[in-house]
């Protein structure tokens, strides 16, 4: 007689367990155990008359006890020691159904063109026909155009229908709308809920919640006027991805030295502050002629504005000249910080209102949230679960498909929230992504050749980039290790085909097939599958933490607003406190933006960046490799906290510890 002990781990999410019968047959290269059932609780004995080989299969069915209703269970591993003493690990990490077939492949990670024996073949066919097949009772993926000229998304039409593993779980569900109830409740006791007035005073609008502040979201309601920290955000605050050095100005920006003398260094020029490397400009051509929406009847407006800045002595970032439209005329006058207090704050809000509309929409929604759910959709469609890049990229893909599901219909559906406090509705919002996509190069999402495109390795205190880098380097390292050990070749890559299908399909749905964006359509050599697969962790972890915790802490409404309600000034000298004031969102629509950037900025679950709960790596090495990357991780968070202490203002968002492994909200 042969033995196999094997130990059966249940999941410790809420109703992880069974009552119903669950039956394990093993197979391996030389003959199947019997159909047994696991009678107790833990671990297990199952003989066979003689050993079965290299055991390739675990094959678990799940039978009804009694007559109870459906009973879940979700298996997270199976771990089975053989006659031979090998242990081997079976990764599971979902819910079985009643009367449901799980075959789980276990073992070192397979490529295509590595497979030995044709049950496992036959296997590896059988899960690809399993996610391409169309039929009543089994689990498809397909992709679906949301928009034209937009990444393709899923095809569910509702969250009820994803596979249970990739939805919300119950106590991810329950925070989420606990957060919202909380808000409701305080909203709607002070009645600001729908509210159409207006606000009497800025100090009004620092009382919107009674307890939710953050020591960030503090500082910008008493410094969100002052010029050196408007600066500030545009390196640190949450869109750090808008600025670049400017050695010419644009001809449609007819900025004189007369203009900005009395801004820069005494005795110094323009043009020699140029040549310093010390002019930037944020140029929102982009937005021009994008169609915003209709507000009573009246048409709103965003700017499609320019902002010159100025790195001064002191080293600090001062925003210098401002042109709130694109073209030059007697109407669109250059506004400066000599100007008028009000005029100036105007110039500002209004860049301001057109950068956080990017923000939103482009540089957090479309590339982060949607760029992940074509990588996430890809690695479902092209690798098994055995492939070794499905094992390196699921983790990061929690969540993804329901966050991105609620979003849409939250942002887009019928009473969709940027509809509602934006100043672009569903047709401006479109075109503006629209317009973005078709500019991204694959070059842009590098962020250390997107740095340096924009000519900022040199300026001080960008933490962003210096936390980003650092990050950067240490998922690279990671990654090149991941992959340079299951791809030891360029031959390799081109030899697995379900690879090359993977970044076809994220070439085409993500990136709609555009040759000139500089995205790879194949993979010829080991280094361009590390570059990638380092653009797409970073994206749905660093990234998407660096545009998204902050939004509670930014996005008070004076300090960015997505909605403006009056036009941009044509000319100077006219403003006032009052017109700041009618120019700003009503309560209703400022209270349900702070909402909006409350449930996105809160931490619903506990994964950083790094922890891989899911034991899904049976060898050694890549087991060390993440041991390696947590341990970079680590010493990095410490370095960062070291660096926020002395800080006046801690940049926080790239800290490891602060980072998701995935994009859950």
């Amino acid at each position: 007689m042969a033995e196999y002990k094997l130990e059966v781990t249940t999941g410790d999410m809420q109703y992880a367990g069974t009552w119903d019968h669950i039956f394990i047959t093993f197979f391996g290269n030389e003959g199947q155990s019997d159909r047994t059932e696991l009678d107790n609780f833990g671990t297990y004995t199952i003989k066979t008359s003689s050993s079965l080989g290299k055991l390739l299969l675990v094959k678990v069915e799940k039978d009804p006890y009694l007559v109870l209703s459906e009973d879940e269970w979700y298996c997270s591993k199976i771990v089975v020691t053989t006659p031979e003493g090998n242990v081997i690990l079976f990764p599971c990490y979902r819910w079985i159904s009643r009367g449901e077939l799980v075959e789980l492949r276990g073992g070192r990670a397979m490529k295509v063109f590595e497979e030995d024996h044709p049950l496992l073949t036959d296997h590896r066919k059988k899960e690809y026909f399993t996610v391409f097949s169309v039929t009543l009772f089994v689990c498809f993926y397909r992709w679906k155009i949301m928009a034209e000229g937009l990444p393709h998304i899923n095809s569910f039409n509702n969250v009820s229908e994803l596979p249970d593993e990739i939805r919300f779980s119950k106590s991810k569900s329950s925070k989420t709308l606990n957060t919202k109830r909380i808000i409701g409740v305080e909203l709607k006791l002070k009645g600001m809920i729908g509210s159409m007035e207006k606000w009497e005073s800025i100090e009004d609008m620092k009382k919107i919640f009674w307890y939710k502040k953050t020591t960030m979201s503090e500082y910008v309601t008493e410094h969100w006027k002052e010029d050196d920290f408007y600066g500030y955000q545009f390196l640190n605050g949450i869109n750090p991805n808008v600025i670049k050095k400017c050695s010419e100005l644009p001809p449609n920006f007819p900025v004189t030295e007369e203009m900005v003398k009395p801004f820069l260094e005494e005795d110094s020029s323009l043009e020699e502050e140029m040549e310093d490397g010390k002019i930037f400009l944020y140029d929102q051509k982009k937005m021009d002629g994008i169609p915003a929406r209709d507000y009573n009847g009246e048409p709103l407006h965003v700017s499609a504005g320019l902002c010159l800045f100025y790195l001064n002595p002191e080293d600090k970032l001062m925003p210098i000249a401002i042109q709130l439209h694109q073209q030059p005329s007697e109407d669109n006058p250059i506004f400066l910080p000599s100007d008028s207090e009000t005029d100036w704050l105007l110039a500002k809000m209004f860049i301001k209102n057109a950068d956080v509309v990017d923000h939103e929409v482009v540089h957090h929604l479309m590339k982060t949230h949607f760029l992940a759910e074509v990588y996430n959709m890809a690695t479902l469609r092209c690798f098994p679960v055995i492939h070794p890049l499905y094992k390196l990229l699921i983790p990061h893909f929690r969540y993804t498909f329901n966050i991105n599901m609620v979003g849409r219909e939250s942002i887009f559906g019928t009473n969709g929230i940027l509809k509602m406090v934006s100043s672009l509705g569903s047709e401006g919002l479109t075109e503006l992504m629209r317009r973005a996509l078709s500019e991204t190069t694959y070059s842009s999402l590098c962020l250390p050749e997107n740095i340096t495109a924009r000519g900022l390795k040199s300026i001080p205190n960008f933490y962003y980039r210096d936390d980003g880098l650092k990050l950067w380097n240490i998922i690279n390292r990671f990654v090149k290790a991941t992959v340079g050990y299951y791809y030891p070749s360029d031959k390799t890559v081109h030899k697995d085909t379900e690879l090359q299908e993977w970044i076809s399909e994220i070439f085409i749905h993500a990136f709609l097939g555009n040759k000139a964006s500089g995205f790879p359509a194949c993979f010829n050599t080991v280094k361009e599958v590390i570059r990638f697969i380092t653009v797409v962790i970073f994206t749905v972890t660093a990234q998407h933490a660096a545009v998204n915790s902050g939004q509670f802490d930014y996005h008070w409404v004076p300090n960015g607003s997505l909605l403006l309600h009056k036009h941009p000034p044509t000319t100077k000298g006219q403003s006032s406190m009052e017109t700041i004031l009618e120019t700003l969102p009503n309560v209703g629509e400022t209270v349900s933006f702070a909402a909006m950037a409350w449930v996105l900025s809160e931490k619903y679950t506990d994964v950083p960046l790094g922890a891989y709960p899911e034991e899904r790596f049976d060898e050694p090495a890549p087991k060390q490799m993440i041991k390696d990357f947590q341990e970079e991780l680590s010493y990095l968070s410490e370095e960062i906290t070291s660096r926020n202490s002395e800080l006046k203002v801690p940049y926080t968002y790239l800290n490891p510890t602060e980072i998701e492994n995935s994009i859950t909200i």
